[in-house]
């Protein structure tokens, strides 16, 4: 598992190069020769005569503790938790509501900490400086949105809904799902903070280019964020 880098701004992980690219009684015996009726049991209790053997019954449920409840339940040792099992790197990426499944590739960070986009189109990139995706904190997949043949692969990402699901899978064949919880789109310059900020529980965030393209500088001036949750 890697050292997550939510705490850098998201200003700087959004480049770009992306789109440029938890008791027992004892009982003494009766002593030697003395008569059978005449024995005395010593008890904690009163002492009473074998002569007289329904007083001594009755005596016998007196003295008996009272039951109440329950019985008592042996002590189970504490069984200790179960590390939960590590969440591999991602392999593949499948969201069915746009026909949309890619390989999954590493992206590193430039010396600026801004994410390097994927080098092909038909592939996308999870910032490995960050948490897996299905790990508990804020993964980010990119990838682009065309190029200079035609569209690439998010290029429907804008099309995505509230509820869509997002399906990924690990190097180790296990399958999170998450569910789009909304949209949105911004200047590269303005990306809130939210976009990467740390969380208690398993979030993702699709990342494309999108709004007008700026000629001058040869990548859309926007970029298009999709927000998804545990499903």
């Amino acid at each position: 598992m890697r050292r997550s880098r939510q705490g850098r701004s998201g200003r700087a992980f959004l480049a770009a190069a992306l789109c440029a690219l938890p008791a027992l009684v004892s009982c003494a015996a009766a002593p030697a020769g003395a008569p059978q009726s005449a024995a005395v049991v010593k008890t904690a209790g009163p002492a009473r005569s074998a002569a007289d053997p329904e007083r001594n019954e009755r005596d016998k449920r007196d003295e008996q503790p009272e039951r109440t409840g329950r019985p008592e339940q042996p002590e189970r040792p504490d069984r200790p938790e179960r590390p939960a099992a590590r969440v591999g790197d991602p392999v593949r990426l499948r969201i069915p509501a746009i026909g949309l499944s890619a390989p999954v590739v590493p992206l590193g960070l430039d010396a600026a900490d801004r994410l390097i986009a994927p080098e092909r189109f038909d592939l996308v990139g999870w910032n490995r400086a960050g948490p897996e995706p299905g790990e508990r904190g804020t993964a980010v997949i990119a990838g682009h949105v065309d190029s200079r043949s035609g569209p690439a692969v998010f290029y429907r990402l804008r099309s995505l809904r509230p509820g869509d699901l997002v399906h990924v899978r690990d190097e180790r064949g296990r399958d999170f799902t998450f569910a789009v919880r909304r949209l949105a789109r911004y200047p590269k310059d303005e990306v809130p903070d939210e976009v990467y900020a740390p969380a208690g529980r398993p979030e993702l965030r699709l990342i494309t280019c999108g709004g007008e393209f700026d000629d001058g500088r040869g990548s859309y001036r926007d970029n298009v964020v999709v927000y998804a949750g545990p499903a």
